[in-house]
């Protein structure tokens, strides 16, 4: 178990918010977005379900006073496979989203690249704090 540091906890909480308002946005309206980004309105709509476990789950891990390190782990590492993932999809050829589309992938495996960054960064001052 590990104790969070600020960092730790705020990038938890921040990163519930943004994929809870995310879920919201693809969950209630993947055919706009669909239309709009020329990419697969079940992939929006999947996504968008799929984050509202991840953002309940990641919103209860940064209200934790002591973390399982295992689990903080684990979203690190699924934040960091969702970016590259993202990219992949991209690459791939199996969508074919018009520029919008592809600067929305771009940007939001951006910000979840930056949320496994700062959950990294927070996941190591805990540990040092733990240390010292």
């Amino acid at each position: 178990m590990t104790r969070p540091s600020t960092l730790l906890r705020r990038a938890l909480q921040a990163d519930a918010l943004v994929s809870g308002a995310m879920a919201l946005l693809l969950s209630l309206a993947a055919g706009t977005l669909s239309r709009l980004l020329a990419l697969p309105q079940p992939l929006l709509l999947e996504t968008g379900l799929f984050l509202i476990g991840y953002a309940a789950l990641v919103g209860w891990l940064g209200t934790r006073a002591v973390l399982p390190r295992a689990l903080v782990l684990i979203v690190i590492a699924g934040n960091a496979l969702w970016t590259l993932g993202s990219v992949a999809l991209l690459l791939s050829g199996a969508v074919a989203p018009n520029a919008l589309g592809i600067a929305f992938v771009l940007l939001q495996a951006t910000v979840v690249g930056i949320f496994a960054e700062l959950q990294f960064i927070g996941l190591k001052r805990s540990e040092a704090a733990l240390a010292s």
